[in-house]
């Protein structure tokens, strides 16, 4: 089974904000949740970079390794997902995680905040695929359709990949070939303890 992973080329990515766009109006995420969020690095300097950021659904994910009643969950294909019903919201996961992904629909002290949120990589949730039960709770299920997560499907400079993980680091290095420079695969290292070279 693949392993599917998301790739963000910063070479590419133009702040357009329709991953984001995408994903609120696929998932009908709550305002002051953003699962996905793009963010400018050295704003204004030479070097800048603009990326995609969400859950990387990383292969030994922290969040999954602090959480003290052991709400996620790892599936077949390598997709961290995590289950409401089960989550305090203690938010361990938030302060583990690399990539600033669990958001809370809150503010407030341990456990007031309400259950925590993530990129689900339009995967759903531990509900039956496709129930009004799972889209209520996290969502679209385009996984269980066959489709990739909208936000990289809307991406209109692909700088947002998302699939098996050696289809799309074969991608990248076609066009770190092709263009004679890369800035590198941002935040690849740190989720999937590996490196994407060209």
């Amino acid at each position: 089974m693949p392993r599917m992973k998301f790739l963000c080329d910063s070479d590419r990515c133009i702040e357009c904000n329709a991953c984001v766009t995408a994903c609120k109006n696929e998932h009908e995420v709550p305002w002051g949740i953003n699962r996905r969020r793009v963010v400018t690095l050295n704003d204004g300097r030479p070097g800048e970079r603009s990326i995609s950021m969400a859950c990387m659904h990383c292969t030994d994910a922290p969040c999954a390794a602090v959480c003290p009643v052991s709400c996620f969950y790892t599936t077949a294909d390598a997709i961290v997902l995590h289950d409401k019903d089960l989550c305090i919201g203690c938010g361990y996961c938030f302060y583990a995680c690399p990539f600033g992904a669990p958001q809370y629909p809150k503010v407030g002290n341990f456990g007031g905040r309400g259950k925590m949120d993530k990129c689900t990589y339009c995967a759903g949730g531990p509900q039956q695929d496709n129930t009004g039960v799972e889209y209520i709770q996290y969502g679209s299920n385009r996984i269980a359709e066959g489709k990739l997560p909208l936000c990289a499907e809307m991406c209109s400079t692909k700088a947002l990949l998302a699939g098996d993980g050696d289809i799309i680091a074969s991608i990248y290095k076609e066009r770190v070939q092709r263009r004679g420079y890369g800035s590198g695969a941002w935040g690849w290292r740190t989720a999937y303890k590996a490196d994407v070279t060209a």
